[in-house]
């Protein structure tokens, strides 16, 4: 890693934990800052503040007091899920301290490129395939990092100059980025989400093309052309901008032309050979081949990954068949938009299970993308109001049941050969499940039961 001098004697706050604080507080007290780590949880509770106190680092617990900010500290490095409301927080921006998160100090110390993937859907995903497509080439050597594994300031201390960081990113962290500078960018799409935290939908995509704020000629920014007002939104980046498209065939970007991938007029795969379902996940698909091609990754690589790659875990992924009904886990579909992008992608009878924490919202907006749904199963909290929205879109047989486990069988008897049971909640699971996480595990378990 680049053993950087611009922290050393400085005082840095380091606000909030989990993976991503220990790393910071951890990488900040090697490059010789005076570190004081700040966490709401408990000292005794606190293991992994425990564990920086064992390195000689400062450690306050139990609170966020505000009298931390009178003792002079230069930089706060904040955990991304700290709302900017926060008191400690708000401040600190009142007293002009800078506050960035660990995704700068990751930049700061990377010696090798790296390729940042943001946006509201698809991240987990098209960083999944960049990642697969440059590990199945010779010629490049990847690491993953961020929101979809190891913190990335960790994985930056050992990333070597002829090696790629992947790096997923959410719109959180990247309002804590200065210098934060990818060699190739990627925002998948914009729609609205996490308003609870940004306020507006403008206020979280501005956030979203800090991903783009310091790049430059010689980089790359890989933006969805189907969405015009991402072009509005990046209009200052100095990147070239590298589109790709489903719906329009493209000669300077990725895009589909007769069935088949095309990358600035070269066919890459025939979309018949690809295993990922669905028009969202072709989406995914071509920012993938756009960042590869980009990257130097061959044809032959980028067709074993899309020829073989079923899905990331609870995202639309295959489970496996049963006399002949194909179980698909979407568990981390939380909302519903992301439940009509999994519908979407079967053109065949599902037998959907949906339900979960009930956040005041309707359902009728799936009525449209309800069309090959021949049953529905809910559980949860919202199972009354998806049972209504059901019935308004014609759909006879509905059953209700107690939890996801308690829904496979059923789903299977209602189901014939040909057929698709979907589970895509369109609800965050936190009603009966810690996590969506969790709520899939279950899912996944109980289809191999039936087995």
């Amino acid at each position: 890693m680049k053993l950087v001098n611009e922290y050393q004697h400085k005082k840095v706050l380091v606000l909030g934990l989990a993976k991503s604080g220990v790393s910071a507080a951890s990488l900040l007290h090697k490059l010789g800052a005076f570190v004081t780590v700040n966490d709401y949880k408990p000292l005794e509770e606190n293991t992994q503040a425990q564990g920086l106190l064992e390195q000689g680092i400062k450690v306050i617990c139990g609170s966020h007091p505000i009298e931390l900010l009178d003792e002079g500290f230069e930089l706060i490095v904040k955990n991304p899920g700290i709302p900017y409301t926060n008191p400690l927080v708000a401040g600190a921006i009142a007293k002009g301290i800078p506050i960035i998160t660990e995704i700068e100090l990751a930049y700061k110390i990377a010696e090798s490129e790296i390729v940042g993937i943001t946006g509201t859907n698809g991240k987990t995903t098209t960083t999944t395939l960049i990642y697969k497509i440059f590990e199945a080439d010779r010629n490049l050597d990847p690491l993953i990092a961020g929101n979809i594994g190891t913190v990335a300031s960790e994985v930056a201390q050992k990333a070597r100059p002829d090696q790629q960081m992947i790096v997923e990113l959410s719109s959180f962290q990247l309002m804590g980025v200065e210098t934060f500078r990818p060699h190739i960018a990627i925002i998948t799409n914009i729609y609205e989400a996490h308003l609870d935290y940004h306020g507006t939908k403008q206020a979280y995509a501005k956030a979203k093309s800090n991903i783009t704020r310091n790049q430059l000629e010689s980089d790359y920014l890989i933006l969805n052309h189907t969405q015009p007002e991402l072009w509005d939104l990046v209009s200052f980046t100095k990147a070239k901008i590298i589109p790709f498209s489903t719906k329009e065939y493209l000669q300077d970007g990725c895009s589909v032309k007769d069935g088949v991938i095309t990358w600035k007029g070269e066919k890459i795969i025939s979309r018949s050979e690809i295993m990922l379902p669905g028009d969202h996940n072709l989406e995914n698909i071509l920012a993938a081949v756009a960042a590869s091609k980009l990257m130097g990754a061959g044809n032959e690589a980028i067709r074993e990954v899309l020829t073989t790659f079923k899905g990331v875990k609870h995202r639309t992924q295959y489970i496996g068949e049963i006399n002949g009904r194909k179980f698909y886990n979407d568990s981390k579909a939380t909302n519903i938009l992301a439940c009509e992008s999994a519908l979407k992608a079967f053109h065949q009878p599902v037998i959907l299970l949906a339900g979960g924490l009930d956040r005041g919202n309707g359902f009728d907006e799936l009525i449209p993308s309800l069309k090959y749904v021949k049953a529905l199963i809910t559980f949860g909290e919202t199972a009354p109001k998806l049972e209504s929205t059901a019935k308004k879109a014609g759909i006879e047989t509905i059953k209700r049941v107690e939890n996801v486990e308690k829904a496979v069988l059923p789903a299977y008897e209602l189901s014939e050969p040909g057929d698709v049971v979907l589970l895509s909640p369109a609800c965050a699971s936190w009603d009966q499940y810690k996590s969506f996480e969790i709520r899939g595990d279950i899912f996944i378990d109980a289809v191999h039961k039936l087995r």
